[in-house]
């Protein structure tokens, strides 16, 4: 069977439709936001990148490129093949690895990036925020995309679909906006800040009784 990776990297340079599958349950896996050069609801999220910036999970570079549009140091990292590729021809910077590898710049980045729900990486989001807090710089703030409030926060065993292809399982989250707060405070981190905008919700972490930069 198609590993998800496999399916992903296709999935990137195709015009197909993309899907998550979970329990019988399908929803749209919002290629066509990653694959574009700007998203509605981008902008808040780049004003607040402060500092050194790593988009974990960067996919095709949209984020990464943006930032570096504005002249500000900023890296992707995905495991995907195709989707450093075409971090790097946006004009990104971009590695390929896992983020709980070993990864440029640990203890320094000024801003982690978890945009188009990237906090659901590896099923396991208290883990992932603090491999994540471990990659700040004093003072740095992880920025999170999340589900909407009152959503289910479910971990599962997911799927992709290209079409009518279907991929092996791969450990997933949804975390909940709403949900945010405790999850955050497990890996030791608290919510600093909220917006929403264009139908996409959003939250500043900073690990606790520590002030934020910029």
């Amino acid at each position: 069977m198609t590993t998800a990776l496999e399916l992903y990297d296709t999935a990137l340079t195709s015009t197909g439709r993309l899907d998550y599958v979970c329990s019988g349950v399908t929803r749209p896996a919002g290629l066509a936001r990653w694959v574009s050069a700007h998203a509605p609801g981008d902008e808040g999220l780049l004003d607040r990148c402060a500092g050194p910036t790593l988009d974990v999970g960067c996919g095709p570079g949209r984020l990464v490129a943006a930032l570096a549009a504005r002249g500000r140091t900023s890296l992707g990292v995905d495991v995907s093949a195709a989707a450093v590729r075409l971090t790097r021809a946006r004009g990104g910077r971009a590695v390929r690895a896992d983020v709980f590898g070993r990864l440029p710049r640990e203890g320094r980045w000024g801003t982690v990036l978890l945009a188009d729900g990237n906090i659901g990486i590896g099923g396991d989001p208290t883990r992932l925020l603090i491999r994540c807090a471990a990659l700040l710089a004093p003072g740095g703030r992880v920025l999170v995309e999340l589900d909407r409030p009152r959503q289910t926060t479910t971990v599962a065993e997911l799927r992709l679909r290209l079409d009518a292809q279907v991929s092996a399982p791969f450990p997933w989250a949804f975390v909940s906006f709403t949900d945010l707060p405790d999850t955050a405070a497990r890996a030791d981190l608290e919510v600093t800040e909220t917006w929403t905008h264009a139908g996409r919700w959003f939250a500043a972490l900073t690990r606790r009784h520590e002030q934020p930069c910029g």
